[in-house]
């Protein structure tokens, strides 16, 4: 029998940024995606829960402001509902209806550490310059 981690196309762990989003409407779309329980404080502006999905657990860490106004949102297990952090981004925009940033791919060195992707709720998408984002 396989695991997902035998497959190379899915990620060793997901990461997506997301601007402020109610903790409640976050804790709504964890719960359904994940089974995850309510995130609970784990120290000055990270949270933590934890989710299954197909039997295997999955630790979730949020981290508030960790980039230009856009938190962190870690999952870090290669057994989530979803393949790539793209796929990630964009169920969360989906399910959230707000923007959603994540990163083009697997990061290899040399790789330019500020092109990220934005995904839109309507499942829009663009590569963007992250610091050079907002102007």
């Amino acid at each position: 029998m396989s695991s997902s981690t035998d497959d190379p196309t899915r990620y060793p762990d997901i990461e997506i940024y997301l601007p402020k989003v109610p903790v409640d409407a976050l804790d709504g779309w964890l719960t359904e995606a994940i089974g995850a329980e309510p995130l609970v404080p784990a120290g000055k502006q990270k949270w933590r829960t934890r989710g299954r999905h197909q039997g295997r657990e999955i630790a979730v860490l949020l981290v508030e402001k960790a980039a230009d106004g856009f938190a962190s949102l870690w999952f870090d297990s290669p057994d989530t509902p979803w393949a790539t952090d793209l796929a990630c981004a964009h169920a969360a925009a989906n399910r959230l209806g707000c923007e959603v940033r994540c990163s083009l791919g697997g990061w290899t060195p040399g790789d330019d550490p500020d092109r990220f992707l934005q995904v839109l709720p309507d499942g829009g998408e663009r590569e963007i310059d992250w610091p050079d984002a907002e102007r």
